[in-house]
């Protein structure tokens, strides 16, 4: 039997961004899915036309805004299906877009997370975004993604297997997730999906990139380009992944390197630009830390637990 795909967005005040990428859905050749968009407590902008437009779609409202991790975990609460399609809510998709992600599974028995190729969705010469990732480097904290920036000549349309898999669009078997864990809260917004595919890859499993499809990424639609926001928790979370993820020897020499390194050349870079928002967010940022390190000592410096279970 064609197994279910169930298939999750967070929308958060962009009910017109969600719908063209609901209306890009409504194309999927694939037979079997179920759509679940959570409103993360929009503030301004009443998620009600995703449900008047798209009747197929279950509409779930948070009280509150839960974050990326939270909102998607919401989701995967109520999912059905065999698989899960997490999306962001600024993409568009081609049909056959599940069909060749379902397959690298059956293709590799160890696959526990795959992503397809994402582009980016306003570019005239179709720039990728993500072919792939070579994962994050333990010494610096930053990752460097396969493909960025390159016009699209076909020259990642192979299928292989990759250190991590794109937040924007990725697929797991539902029976992955019931093993790991549910997608890790504590980052609310950047990073959560990094820690989860180490998760997945500590479980024993792996991650794929599947260059056959393909993904339209609007990116930081919701948060706004360069966005005070997004500064706070671009600094807040590298640091917080390092510290859940690195051991010994390479968690002192990364952690060295972004405070010592990175911090200051990016503080320095906002004083010059007189950005004193985003020099003020990358401070609090890195305040949290201690606070967060006095209220959950054991939480943050310990081997990351599974955040939460899913009932079978």
């Amino acid at each position: 039997m064609t197994p279910l795909v169930s298939i999750i967005s967070v929308n958060y005040d962009q009910p017109e961004v969600t719908c063209a990428m609901l209306a890009s859905l409504r194309q999927l050749t694939y037979p079997r899915v179920e759509i679940i968009v959570v409103d993360n407590a929009s503030p301004t902008r009443d998620p009600a036309p995703i449900a008047a437009q798209f009747p197929e779609v279950r509409l779930l409202r948070s009280a509150r805004n839960l974050g990326f991790a939270g909102g998607n975990n919401l989701g995967i609460r109520v999912a059905r299906g065999e698989y899960v399609l997490f999306l962001n809510n600024d993409t568009e998709v081609e049909p056959g877009l599940l069909e060749p992600l379902l397959a690298a599974f059956r293709q590799h028995p160890r696959a526990g997370i795959v992503s397809p190729k994402i582009i980016y969705h306003h570019s005239a010469n179709r720039l990728i975004q993500y072919a792939g990732c070579a994962g994050i480097n333990p010494w610096t904290g930053r990752g460097r993604t396969i493909g960025s920036q390159q016009p699209d000549q076909g020259q990642h349309d192979g299928s292989y297997r990759t250190g991590l898999a794109h937040g924007a669009a990725m697929l797991l078997p539902m029976a992955v997730i019931r093993q790991v864990g549910l997608m890790p809260e504590q980052y609310f917004l950047y990073y959560e999906e990094h820690d989860w595919c180490q998760m997945v890859q500590r479980a024993g499993y792996e991650c794929h990139y599947v260059g056959s499809t393909t993904v339209y990424h609007k990116e930081s639609v919701s948060v706004g380009r360069a966005s005070v926001l997004q500064t706070h928790y671009q600094y807040r979370n590298r640091l917080l992944y390092m510290r859940r993820n690195l051991r010994g020897v390479q968690f002192w020499v990364g952690a060295l390197y972004f405070l010592l390194v990175a911090v200051p050349r990016h503080a320095l870079r906002f004083a010059l630009a007189r950005q004193w928002k985003h020099l003020r967010a990358l401070w609090r940022g890195l305040r949290w830390h201690l606070q967060a390190r006095q209220v959950h000592h054991n939480q943050w410096l310990a081997a990351p637990a599974r955040p939460a279970t899913l009932a079978a």
